[in-house]
């Protein structure tokens, strides 16, 4: 899979599921933590189809942010046997892996072309 879809995938998933929290959670203002990093990494997602090193560095850096982001609120749904909190959570979380499994493997990729 290329990166800008999946990384179209990912911040379509960080907003959806984002906003979900937003409404579960009795509409708790870090539950929209998420949804803006998927807004922004959907903003960035043209210069990523251009393969713009640059937006795609940006983009790695804002999808491994939002991973170690949502360590916290995973373990708070834990604690608090949320079990709809910790799937929409773990999806998101499956969703930002998957993103940057696949970045990785672009940037390898890239770099043994040059070689």
């Amino acid at each position: 899979m290329k990166p800008h879809k999946i990384s179209f995938v990912n911040a379509v998933t960080l907003i959806s599921f984002g906003l979900w929290g937003y409404i579960d959670v009795d509409y708790s203002p870090t539950a929209l933590i998420p949804v803006v990093f998927g807004v922004i990494i959907l903003v960035l997602n043209s210069g990523l189809k251009k393969e713009n090193k640059m937006v795609a560095h940006v983009v790695v850096l804002l999808t491994f942010l939002i991973l170690f982001g949502l360590v916290k609120p995973l373990m708070s749904a834990i604690e608090g046997d949320r079990i709809m909190g910790i799937a929409r959570i773990s999806i998101m979380m499956l969703s930002t892996i998957l993103a940057l499994v696949v970045f990785v493997k672009s940037f390898i990729a890239n770099r043994s072309k040059k070689n």
